[in-house]
């Protein structure tokens, strides 16, 4: 995922830039503050007035302009009054030039403040020529501080200031990922050392956004393997006790068959260990191929099916079985019907279907297969004209390795229906069994059509 797109990267982004303009307002209010409390000091009016008058007799109106100049480069206006006349220009407000001839008729001191931070004093001075002239001075605070002294103030205050805002939301942001990241670390740690319940929870579930999708999506991978590690386990137990009987089974045949006294005896005997080994062979691939099933079926090929055709496949695959126990299977036409699906699986759900069918029907019965699309979806159906399950059963049908109370009539594992319950779940169908008024059961199923079909 690009940085751009992401809300963490932007938080982060924005956090930073928010904190650095804060730092930069608040340093701008403070270090101004800070200069008009620090640098109150009450500025010599005598000293400056008789320097401006030394200027002048020093060089007349071009000296006092000089002076007048590095005054306000100083941050102060001010010039010579006599006789009411200005000696040097002066920068002065219009409503405060108006009110200037009335002050200096006064021929006093006096320090005003007609603004805010702006002061205004005039003070007399006596040259040695033994003229009075009078100094008009305007500062908008008794600051003498120097430009270079302002920035420098500025600069340290703004400096401190952006570090402890930056140090602040960097420990703040490092704090909201670093505990979600630390939860993911220890559940992490735990299931490597083999705790496969380790779940993040908690505090991974309290952080931004892109971590706690993280903690979920761990908590998902967490619980998926334990149950794919429940699962195996579960299923080598079952396999491991399902093959006692046939390995023990296999181990009387080969002692009986070494004890035999004749070749045709002991002929009979291995003849007997090959369908045990078949049996076990076929055993351990159907146990293999659910567990396949049950573990998700990762990266299952799917494409246009259409279960009527597929049903009809499978039906002809299995005429010739069940023409040797002379078993009908009907076939009720009907349209086609398209699922979006596996057809391999499909297929092998179908043969398993038919194939339990005709090992529960009676020499000369009758397997009824329908395929129908109602709706969104389509109902695939196999009866059989059986003995049927007791109820008590039917809710166990499809659990692996169950064989009910009739199983006796039948080879089997008990894996069959198991593994056509795994394909419709992974095909998004569902599947059920009933037992048929009059005898028989009957067992539905009902696949999602591919959009274009629904």
């Amino acid at each position: 995922m690009s940085p751009f797109k992401s809300s963490l990267y932007w938080r982060v982004l924005i956090s930073f830039c928010a904190a650095n303009l804060l730092a930069l307002a608040l340093g701008i209010f403070l270090t101004q503050s800070f200069i008009e409390y620090s640098t109150a000091v009450e500025i010599n009016w005598s000293n400056l007035a008789q320097g401006a008058d030394q200027a002048y007799e020093r060089g007349g109106s071009t000296a006092l302009t000089e002076w007048s100049l590095q005054q306000r480069r100083e941050g102060i206006e001010a010039t010579l009054f006599e006789n009411g006349q200005s000696l040097s220009p002066i920068r002065m407000p219009s409503s405060m030039q108006a009110s200037l001839p009335s002050w200096l008729e006064e021929k006093r001191d006096m320090v005003l403040q007609p603004w805010p931070n702006l002061y205004l004093a005039i003070q007399q001075v006596q040259g040695s020529d033994g003229h009075v002239r009078q100094l008009v001075a305007l500062s908008r605070t008794h600051s003498r501080l120097r430009q270079q002294t302002r920035q420098t103030i500025f600069l340290a205050i703004q400096g401190g200031l952006s570090l402890l805002f930056i140090g602040f939301v960097g420990w703040w942001v490092a704090r909201s990922v670093a505990k979600p990241v630390e939860a993911i670390s220890k559940a992490t740690r735990r299931m490597a050392a083999g705790e496969l319940s380790a779940r993040v929870e908690g505090q991974g579930r309290r952080a931004p956004e892109e971590l706690t999708q993280l903690a979920s999506d761990f908590d998902a991978m967490a619980e998926r393997i334990e149950a794919l590690v429940a699962h195996d386990r579960s299923v080598l137990q079952d396999l491991s006790h399902e093959l006692r009987s046939p390995l023990a089974r296999l181990h009387l045949i080969l002692d009986l068959a070494q004890r035999s006294s004749t070749p045709e005896e002991a002929s009979r005997y291995f003849l007997q260990a090959e369908q045990e080994i078949s049996r076990l062979d076929d055993m351990t691939g159907e146990m293999l191929a659910l567990s396949r099933l049950e573990g998700g079926i990762p990266g299952v090929n799917r494409e246009p099916v259409d279960v009527t055709a597929l049903l009809g496949e499978s039906v002809r695959r299995a005429g010739l079985e069940a023409k040797e126990r002379n078993i009908t299977l009907a076939l009720i036409e009907s349209a086609p019907a398209v699922v979006s699906g596996n057809e391999l699986l499909l297929e092998r759900a179908f043969d398993n279907l038919i194939a339990n069918a005709i090992k529960f029907s009676p020499h000369g019965g009758r397997v009824e297969l329908k395929a129908q699309a109602v709706g969104s979806r389509v109902d695939v159906s196999v009866r059989d004209n059986g003995p049927g399950v007791p109820e008590t059963e039917l809710g166990s049908l499809f659990r692996p390795l169950f064989r009910g109370s009739n199983a006796s009539r039948a080879d089997g594992h008990g894996l069959g229906l198991a593994i056509v319950q795994r394909v419709v779940k992974a095909h998004g169908g569902d599947i059920q069994a009933a037992n048929v008024e009059g005898g028989g059961l009957r067992v539905s199923l009902q696949l999602p059509l591919a959009p274009d079909e629904g």
